[in-house]
């Protein structure tokens, strides 16, 4: 039988709203087919004109780019003035921050985002079937890839 992962009990998640995970430092918010649909219709746009505004192509390795949002000169997020534009369709990255593969890999990293994230360590216990959910989305709502330009 398997180890139990680290968050086997659950792991105390509540959003302060503090907004560090969407400005200053540089990252990306990689997207789905399902995320670009539900941002393209808030904004009241076709899919193509978002993707061509709000978007950019990421370089992954073995001959393939992700889509993600674009930031601002300062880092922040495209969609952040004051708070998040696009709260209400925000994309599936942030929908489940911070319970991403990358986090709850262990506890170190958990740890370490800690450091920057007032939420994490804070408020409701999120049980691991929670977790175990958030970590599914991503597999059934993979980010869009294609073939690198050349």
């Amino acid at each position: 039988m398997a180890d139990k992962p680290f968050y086997s009990q659950g792991l105390p998640f509540s959003c302060q709203r503090c907004s560090s995970c969407c400005r200053h430092d540089p990252g990306f918010v990689f997207l789905s087919e399902k995320d670009v649909n539900k941002l393209a219709r808030a904004l009241k746009m076709r899919y193509i004109s978002f993707v061509e505004t709000f978007c950019r192509w990421i370089p992954a390795g073995g001959g393939t780019e992700q889509l993600s949002l674009k930031e601002l000169s300062n880092f922040d997020c495209v969609f952040w003035k004051e708070g998040c534009t696009v709260y209400e369709s925000r994309p599936l990255q942030c929908r489940t921050f911070p319970f991403w593969h990358s986090i709850v890999a262990s506890r170190d990293y958990w740890d370490i985002y800690k450091q920057d994230c007032p939420g994490i360590g804070r408020g409701p216990v999120r049980s691991m079937a929670e977790i175990d959910s958030c970590l599914a989305q991503r597999v059934l709502e993979p980010v869009i890839t294609r073939k690198q330009k050349e």
